[in-house]
């Protein structure tokens, strides 16, 4: 399986089949089909129909014949793929101090990444222009004559997936109502999507594994906590987008340390990378970053090793929750605090403790496979689904002939 390339005919491909050229096309896409005479079998419709359709197709720029195909008695078929063009999206994923943004073609591959420093406090619009400037560079920087169509981000707080405005974010003062899409619209012209970090991160390392684990919970554990939940080979967002929003369980036995949201407790100020840098700050270890908490603790400090495992244990006492009840097939750990182990340990010894036997018989709890770059695979993959809807793509063959 390719990293990045969506598997052949998974529960994730859930656009029924019609005979559009939309449609076919998106049988193509998704693998489901490699030939006209697998298309026209598939949508049900005659070989003329199909032919029209595929030529419209190849005359746009969306798919392209790539040789001979497999015979099944006669001559052999000619082989449809994805046209990758010149075309490309870049995704970024905000942090609180940094943004990765990647470069992706048209079949969803990397083909560039850049680590950026950034500054939540600037605010949203001089942070939106800063990356936006910083996507049309790369994307220079990736290749001559490439063509950007598409800026995507993930954001560190919760989006209202109606709206796509965030809502109260802890970390992000000043950016509270604000339609980060339409700033990324606005600064670019091209068409934008968000989401939340944890949602994309979900998705990313869906689509990297091959999109073959139909449930999973992906829990992104870094300064702060969050949780994105694939269920039925889908993004699972809920009724406004906070589906999976952990951070705000408030926890019964834990100390009564004040959260954003007005309660005491809650996850995000027990267990999270900034609470754990709070208290070692509190017991005179000198740490500045998730970096040096995660190095300290490779190098067995006992406080830091102390910390780590027990948010662990905290992290893994509400998922303990979410595993009984929605009972994944994986349960995967991102985000810095998942390169500890002692964290991953206190989250495993809690799983295993507090669920159903039945729930952890087959369960895999892993360390993410994609790495930092989940969350730009995963929200450039969003935006490279929007672009090529199938509705779209007939949208624009009308317009194009009329």
């Amino acid at each position: 399986m390719v990293p990045g390339v969506p598997a052949r005919g998974r529960t994730g491909f859930t656009q029924a089949v019609g005979s559009s050229a939309g449609s076919l096309f998106h049988l193509i896409r998704t693998g489901q089909a490699t030939s006209r005479a697998e298309l026209a079998r598939l949508a049900g419709v005659s070989a003329s129909t199909v032919a029209m359709r595929v030529e419209e197709l190849i005359a746009a720029g969306y798919l392209e014949e790539t040789g001979k195909g497999e015979s099944t008695g006669g001559r052999k078929p000619r082989s449809l793929s994805l046209r990758v063009g010149n075309q490309v999206v870049v995704g970024i994923d905000l942090g609180e101090h940094h943004a990765s943004l990647g470069v992706l073609d048209r079949r969803a591959r990397l083909i560039a990444d850049s680590l950026e420093t950034v500054s939540l406090v600037d605010g949203p619009e001089a942070v939106v222009r800063q990356l936006v400037d910083r996507s049309r560079a790369l994307v220079a920087e990736a290749g001559e004559g490439l063509e950007l169509t598409g800026i995507a981000m993930g954001l560190p707080g919760p989006v209202d997936s109606r709206t796509g405005k965030l809502v109260a974010p802890s970390r992000m003062p000043g950016w509270n109502g604000v339609a980060v899409r339409e700033l990324l619209e606005a600064y670019s012209g091209l068409p934008a999507r968000v989401d939340n970090d944890a949602n994309i991160m979900a998705l990313g390392e869906y689509v990297y594994r091959g999109q073959d684990i139909d449930n999973m919970v992906f829990v992104k554990a870094g300064t702060g906590i969050g949780c994105g939940v694939i269920a039925s080979g889908e993004l699972h967002r809920g009724f406004r987008g906070i589906a999976g929003d952990i951070s705000h369980v408030s926890l019964s036995d834990a100390e009564p340390i004040p959260c954003s949201c007005g309660r005491l407790g809650c996850l995000d100020v027990i267990a999270s990378g900034s609470a754990i840098l709070d208290s070692l700050r509190e017991e005179g270890v000198e740490v500045e970053s998730m970096n040096e908490l995660i190095a300290i603790a490779r190098d067995a400090h006992p406080l830091a090793t102390r910390y780590l495992r027990d948010a662990g244990r905290r992290t893994g006492e509400v998922l303990a929750t979410i595993v009984n009840f929605f009972n994944p097939e994986a349960l995967v750990l991102g985000g810095k605090l998942s390169q500890s182990e002692a964290f991953v340990a206190g989250v495993r010894q809690a799983i295993y403790t507090q669920c159903l036997p039945m729930a952890t018989d087959f369960l895999d709890v892993s360390v993410s496979e994609v790495g930092w770059l989940g969350g730009v695979r995963g929200i450039g993959w969003a935006l490279l689904e929007e672009i090529v809807d199938p509705a779209r793509i007939d949208a624009e063959l009308r317009s194009a002939v009329s």
